[in-house]
């Protein structure tokens, strides 16, 4: 199985899964607050609101935010799952939705909830942040409520989603990539009817895996449910899991690195900026990678590279020769960082923590960023549902389900990802618009596979309907003030706010 980049994380029968079979055309079937699984569950609570405040820029948002669950049901009507959402909607005539789904496979929603685009931030992801710093929620001026109403959805197995079948079947009808779409698609249109909002303008966000998730609900929606999205946001997609195969002959896993390795470079250096970016960028594009496609066969032209991959990266110079100049980025992650005994992360790589076993041959504890957010972003969580908004429920929270990811299931197209899916829900809508964001320091999902994706898209009418925009920081670049700052306003412009 392949093992996806967690969180904000990853996944993939033309078979109609259990899940689905359900006529698409009714409303969800309402909770049945005496039904209990076959595990003898108690049911979870019926949907709580509470009324809350933001302050954006001088204005006062106004809002209601709800958590509540929708059921998934098989073919015959039974209760197979039930999916946890939290939603933040404001009064006012026409306004959009936007549908928010994190990655993993086996990431809950609050990365983008907390992190990104809610009206309420707690710190997690950034250099100097620490585990036991106090989760307190604060205002979001990132937020993106002032111009659409969210709802954030945790599929089955995270946060407080949960199968009500054992493993084996909820690896086929949930833990698995296309099951994983179909149930999700279900649930975004039955949301929709249960809140009579079918006619509100649409919108979904994806990160990471939940960025290989957007364009195949997308696709899904307006092929088999009826649902047409009119804009999806993407930050830091997984899109095409095939790139970043057979680098003993290809140079384009090589190329999709380098640029990320490069910008974490400058920034510690204070000369990262989108001019100078463009120049690594250029770089990559031709003289790095014809000169990997060479191998041999020019010594000249490869001690030319090693000498330019050694400047870009600020590696020790024996360190790249002996790599060939192809940087694999754990062991870069160890190297650059070796002499302060520390590790950086491969969704920041200027994120870092110590090395616990520096001497180990290979990196032997978790990513620093991924064992500093779980404590903030769960407790965070975990209080505002169950205090301050009073859904009460004595069950684990899962911000980052190992399980799920551990059982997690491929299907045979899934390592074609999901750029067939873009590009097609691209062509059967010319409304369609499509911003994919990117942290420039990300090793987990480089920007440069979407720059090269989107690159050899055509142009359907209008080139300037998919779009990658980068940013400083990593693959949760919003952790940054001024990334979230820059992020927000690319997004009012997709919504056609200016």
């Amino acid at each position: 199985m392949r093992i996806y980049p967690f969180i904000a994380l990853l996944a993939f029968s033309l078979t109609t899964t259990a899940a689905f079979a359900a006529d698409a055309h009714k409303p969800a079937a309402p909770a049945d607050a005496g039904e209990k699984s076959e595990f003898n569950l108690p049911p979870l609570p019926k949907d709580a609101h509470v009324a809350q405040s933001v302050t954006v820029e001088g204005r006062t948002l106004k809002y209601t935010a709800t958590v509540g669950s929708l059921p998934v049901r098989d073919d015959k009507g039974k209760k197979i799952a039930e999916v946890v959402f939290t939603a933040y909607t404001m009064d006012g005539k026409d306004r959009p939705v936007t549908f928010a789904l994190n990655g993993g496979p086996g990431a809950s929603s609050v990365y983008l909830n907390f992190g990104a685009i809610g009206p309420k931030k707690v710190r997690f992801g950034e250099e100097g942040d620490n585990p036991s710093d106090p989760a307190t929620l604060l205002d979001n001026p990132g937020t993106w409520l002032g111009f659409t109403d969210l709802v954030f959805i945790d599929p089955v197995g995270t946060g407080f989603s949960r199968a009500l079948v054992d493993d084996k079947q909820a690896t086929t009808d949930f833990y698995s990539t296309n099951s994983d779409i179909h149930y999700l698609s279900r649930i975004i249109y039955d949301w929709l009817v249960k809140n009579d909002r079918m006619q509100s303008r649409k919108f979904l966000i994806g990160e990471s895996y939940g960025g290989f998730r957007g364009p195949r609900i997308t696709e899904y929606m307006q092929t088999q449910l009826g649902v047409a999205m009119n804009g999806v946001v993407l930050l830091s997609p997984y899109l095409d899991p095939a790139a970043f195969e057979d680098g003993n002959v290809s140079p384009l896993p090589w190329m999709l690195t380098l640029p990320s390795i490069a910008a974490a470079n400058l920034e510690r250096q204070h000369k990262l900026d989108a001019q100078t970016m463009a120049s690594v960028i250029d770089y990559t594009r031709t003289t790095y990678a014809q000169t990997l496609m060479k191998g041999r066969s020019d010594p000249a032209a490869t001690d030319a590279m090693i000498a330019k991959v050694t400047e870009l990266t600020g590696l020790d110079p024996v360190f790249v020769k002996r790599s060939g100049g192809r940087i694999e980025t754990q062991a870069y992650l160890r190297e650059i960082y070796r002499a302060e005994g520390k590790l950086g992360s491969r969704y920041d790589s200027n994120v870092t923590a110590w090395d616990p076993f520096p001497f180990a041959p290979h990196q032997m504890t978790g990513d620093p960023i991924l064992n500093g957010i779980i404590a903030p972003t769960t407790t965070a969580m975990v209080d505002f549902v169950t205090r301050v908004v009073g859904w009460k429920i004595d069950a684990r929270y899962n911000a980052l389900s190992y399980q799920v990811n551990r059982l997690w299931h491929e299907d045979d197209d899934a390592n074609l990802g999901s750029v067939k899916q873009l590009r097609e829900s691209v062509a059967n809508d010319p409304g369609l618009r499509v911003l994919i964001a990117h942290g420039w320091d990300d090793l987990s999902c480089p920007f440069m596979a979407s720059v090269l994706i989107v690159d050899q898209m055509p142009a359907m009418g209008d080139a300037s309907r998919v779009q990658v925009e980068e940013y400083a920081g990593g693959h949760m670049f919003y952790a940054r003030p001024d990334s979230q700052s820059q992020l927000r306003a690319d997004a009012m412009k997709l919504f056609g706010i200016r």
